[in-house]
């Protein structure tokens, strides 16, 4: 779908879109719209009870004195509550209705609205910036691609404003991020047959076009460096296990980089531990925080962020076999801390360890940050409206719930503390990898504490928002591509030069 920003007119044809507020009577385009078709608008408002509330549409079949054969009117509620996020939602959903039909080009006409903190080129904007990740399809693996929502083929979308100018800046910084969250939505949305450690390494080689250095340890590499934590997760595959390093330089010479850090196990089984046979095949998904880290360095060098960040992801297979981890081994992490493995389906936190340290060691950054679809608990406790934060650092944690709410990728913060780190002490070794059933989120991440030092931490446990998430107006994905809106967001509020 081509997007393109433009002035007014009501002399194109298609689907024509004109957004209106709560309670007022049409303006600018929406009055010269009426206009043309002899009132035709206001009639049919006034039948079908339309007020512009929020998420409210009225069709029309086009009328003579226009060249549109379709005419929407879409509510956007009270001008006081107009926001980018509720701007998102009606290009979203206008795609989403569009879709239905077998309209080829739609327009939306901005026009008589104003929002004392949602400028018209911005509004404009996050319209076609919803519309965009509403658009997305993951149907690679489908033959017969033609189904019911994308027969009408949608080819063009022209955002009408008289701030065209502004919009198309916005814009091309936000169509940078929507890149990154493809990137994220493709690579959840991958089956593992096809998406195993080293494929997901061969793509993370490609951010190389875009100016981000890349490096892709293997096995051997790792196990010189004590990578026996991460290690372990991998040895019942047939897939060798990576650990992959994405830098981009573009802040200051010499400055301390921002670090993100993603569990990357691109198969589930639960090992030894095996999981059951009931929504196993969600397990393709185990890499999401690592699907993250990876769109999210995407964005960050798309659009040529004035920061220097490193993305580290580790990159296994979790697979029952006569060469797999057991329950009462015992393993080496990176650190020199040694792990009994007390169920081989708390390995997230194994391949987090090694790579934790090893970006800490490595980088000193001045912070990290780990994503990680870690724990059913995150949903026992927050469902999937919002991921769970732990953190060791209060301005941390206050900038990711901030971005969060401005990204609507919410962030809830759970309490940890030295009484729930007594359940992952271990009398045969440094600790165990799971404190058992209760708190189970909450020990895992006083697990993920041990391996960070004293470097500023933030874990996100994205278990419930990075896959099979609630379908929302801009989201019709399997993959989310949760997190790098959010993360992105940290980045340019906080730390670009």
């Amino acid at each position: 779908m081509n997007i393109s920003f433009a002035d007014i007119s009501l002399a194109k044809p298609g689907a024509l879109a004109v957004l209106v507020t709560e309670g007022a009577s049409p303006r600018g385009a929406a009055a010269d719209l009426d206009g043309k078709t002899g009132g035709a608008l206001k009639r049919a408002m006034k039948a079908a009870g339309f007020s512009g509330k929020a998420g409210s549409v009225l069709e029309v079949i086009g009328t003579r004195g226009v060249a549109a054969g379709r005419i929407l009117l879409v509510g956007l509620g009270k001008s006081a509550d107009l926001s980018a996020a509720g701007m998102e939602k009606a290009g979203g959903e206008l795609i989403g209705r569009i879709e239905k039909t077998k309209e080829t080009s739609l327009s939306i006409v901005l026009d008589g609205i104003s929002a004392a903190k949602l400028p018209a080129g911005e509004a404009a904007a996050r319209i076609a910036f919803g519309a965009r990740l509403r658009a997305y399809r993951f149907d690679k693996y489908k033959t017969k691609k033609k189904t019911d929502e994308s027969k009408a083929g949608l080819k063009s979308l022209t955002v009408m404003t008289r701030a065209a100018a502004s919009a198309r800046k916005d814009y091309a910084t936000l169509s940078k991020i929507a890149d990154g969250m493809f990137l994220t939505r493709e690579l959840v949305n991958e089956p593992p047959n096809v998406l195993f450690p080293g494929e997901f390494a061969k793509r993370a080689r490609a951010l190389s076009k875009l100016g981000v250095k890349v490096e892709v340890l293997g096995e051997a590499q790792m196990k010189k460096l004590g990578m026996g934590a991460l290690l372990g997760v991998g040895h019942g595959s047939q897939h060798e296990s990576h650990l992959v390093v994405m830098r981009w330089t573009g802040g200051k010479a010499g400055e301390k980089p921002v670090a993100f850090v993603g569990k990357g196990v691109c198969f589930d089984t639960g090992g030894i531990s095996l999981k059951p046979p009931a929504g196993m095949e969600d397990m393709k998904g185990d890499m999401g925080g690592a699907a993250c880290v990876t769109g999210l360095m995407h964005a960050l060098a798309a659009r040529k962020a004035k920061v220097n960040a490193v993305g580290v992801i580790g990159l296994v297979e979790n697979m029952p076999d006569g060469k797999a981890q057991r329950p009462g081994d015992i393993v080496t992490s990176m650190s020199g801390q040694t792990i009994e493995i007390i169920n081989t389906d708390a390995e997230g936190r194994l391949v987090l360890a090694d790579a934790l340290w090893y970006t800490q060691n490595r980088f000193k950054p001045k912070f990290m940050v780990d994503l990680a679809t870690l724990t059913g608990a995150i949903m026992v406790a927050l469902g999937k409206e919002y991921a769970g934060l732990f953190s060791n650092n209060d301005k941390l944690s206050k900038q990711l719930s901030e971005a969060g709410e401005a990204e609507s990728e919410k962030v809830w913060r759970m309490p940890m503390g030295a009484a729930y780190d007594k359940q992952i002490d271990s009398q045969f070794a440094d600790m165990k990898n799971t404190g058992g059933r209760d708190g189970g989120s909450i020990t895992a991440a006083q697990f993920l504490e041990r391996f960070v030092n004293k470097t500023t931490w933030a874990h996100l446990d994205i278990a419930g928002t990075a896959m099979a998430s609630p379908k929302t107006a801009i989201n019709q994905s399997w993959g989310s591509g949760w997190g790098v809106r959010l993360l992105n967001r940290l980045v340019a509020d906080h730390y670009e030069a």
